[in-house]
């Protein structure tokens, strides 16, 4: 009885645990603080007024932070989808692997001269804080979701930047140290897990997606639970194949995002609570990592504090606004892209890699990425909802809809086709009766505005950001691609 009783206790203190962790977002909201910063601070406060709890094994935080990671990142890939991620390829692509290096080498550079750390230790540091999570953005903005590809390219940004910062610093960590072999050694490595994890991410979604549409299973709930354990098959065949496995789940997420696929509704949100629960897991955890002694020190807090404020107000808007200047974005999104560049408990995590690899002073440098996190979703972050309000951004509140009507079909529905209007396409700011073009019988049947449906009619005139549902013959999709979603020349 004594066994039952002590795990009753477990239970017990780990679901109230939960259960505040849950309600805190409602906090976060208020004291304009995301709630990851919120799980990281109690999290080390209580490590360090409980004597009895001990700090966790650093390879175990490293595997649960992995795994929680790569349940966030696929949830990432599902919520950006490819049309979200083919409107803004670019810009994320520039930002999220050029101006990932350029920060990594612009905050090494600091370190070396402002902290007077050898090359290595500053190269090191810097790739751990370069890698950003718009996931604390979008806590702090609540219920506020920013319109436009604003939010694409900061989504697309965190998915592409965590596998490559992971890579570089394990590149890095494999050379042991700095020198022209050494340099060598890190862009072959880098290259080869970008490069077979991008194809591993591709050729896996494509699999995983005629598996979801050709391979029925007898109960709905086990329909999340197939694309959850395919993902972690993607993340060890590319992994063991020497690629990033992280990449390969976020790709694999992106490819299934839009595609239609028997019980999709119930995989997003599955995955969707999945990765909320894995944001809160590796926060807590981390935090039970952090020593509150050790960042007292003057050599630790002090550099902590001045590498957060350049890499926020300095390093990022100038570097990485050098790789955003030729994208074709308002000069108030850009702004706001280089002011949100938050970080997240992924620098924590390559931190870890320094404890775990045994690096000199890794537990210094370990603190002084916590310290640059914890100005990044402290003060950083306090800004965010009034920088968006002062750019004028176009977001709009997304309203809890907890009641919903739906209609299930035991066959696919045929000719049945969502969009989503892009900006310069040749439907944007059209009226219906005005797409001469659309081929054959075409029927747009629904059109959305700002959560709300429309009555569609002749007059009907179509923006950008409008979702329509339209209905035609398959072989029509392409030339419905490029009128809704295809910009002009």
């Amino acid at each position: 009885m004594t066994d039952v009783k002590s795990f009753a206790i477990l239970v017990l203190v780990v679901a109230a645990i939960g259960l505040l962790a849950v309600l805190s977002n409602r906090l976060s909201e208020r004291v304009h603080l995301p709630a990851p910063a919120l799980f990281l601070a109690v999290a080390a406060v209580t490590e360090k007024l409980v004597s009895v709890l001990p700090a966790p094994p650093e390879q175990l935080v490293e595997r649960v932070v992995t795994v929680a990671l790569l349940c966030i990142l696929f949830d990432g890939g599902l919520h950006l989808g490819w049309r979200r991620f083919r409107s803004a390829a670019t810009p994320i692509t520039a930002i999220g692997i050029v101006g990932t290096f350029l920060t990594a080498g612009a905050a090494a550079a600091l370190c070396h001269y402002a902290f007077g750390l050898n090359w290595y230790l500053s190269l090191l540091l810097g790739t751990a804080v370069s890698p950003t999570d718009p996931a604390v953005v979008f806590s702090v903005l609540g219920r506020r979701e920013i319109a436009g590809r604003s939010g694409a390219i900061l989504e697309g940004e965190s998915g592409a930047n965590d596998p490559v910062g992971i890579a570089l610093m394990a590149s890095l960590i494999t050379a042991g140290g700095v020198s022209s072999s050494g340099f060598l050694h890190v862009a072959g490595e880098f290259l080869l897990q970008m490069g077979v994890g991008g194809a591993v991410g591709v050729v896996g979604g494509r699999a995983l997606l005629w598996f979801i549409r050709r391979v029925p299973l007898p109960a709905e709930g086990l329909y999340p639970l197939r694309t959850l354990a395919s993902a972690f098959v993607l993340y060890g065949i590319a992994t063991l194949a020497l690629g990033s496995g992280f990449l390969a789940v976020f790709v694999a997420g992106i490819i299934l995002g839009d595609a239609r696929a028997p019980f999709k509704l119930e995989i997003e949100r599955f995955h969707s609570a999945l990765a909320s629960l894995a944001e809160i897991v590796a926060f807590i955890i981390l935090g039970l990592t952090v020593d509150l002694d050790e960042l007292g020190h003057a050599d630790v807090w002090i550099p902590g504090l001045v590498l957060g404020a350049a890499v926020s107000i300095v390093i990022r808007p100038v570097l990485v606004g050098l790789c955003l200047w030729p994208t074709k974005l308002e000069r108030n999104e850009r702004t706001f892209i280089l002011f949100a560049g938050l970080k997240g408990a992924v620098p924590i995590l390559l931190a870890s890699y320094l404890l775990a690899a045994g690096i000199q002073q890794g537990q210094r440098l370990y603190g002084i990425v916590v310290v640059v996190v914890a100005f990044s979703v402290i003060f950083q972050a306090g800004l965010v909802p009034t920088v968006a309000r002062l750019l004028r951004l176009p977001m709009h509140t997304i309203e809890v809809e907890p009641w919903a009507l739906g209609v299930r079909l035991p066959d696919e529905p045929e000719g049945v086709d969502r969009f989503t209007i892009c900006p310069g396409s040749p439907a944007d700011g059209r009226t219906v009766e005005q797409l001469s073009e659309l081929p054959g019988e075409v029927w747009v049947s629904f059109v959305i505005r700002d959560r709300e449906l429309l009555h569609v009619r002749p007059g009907t005139r179509l923006q950008a950001g409008d979702d329509i549902l339209v209905q035609t013959e398959p072989a029509n999709h392409p030339k419905l691609v490029a009128m809704f979603e295809t910009p002009g020349p």
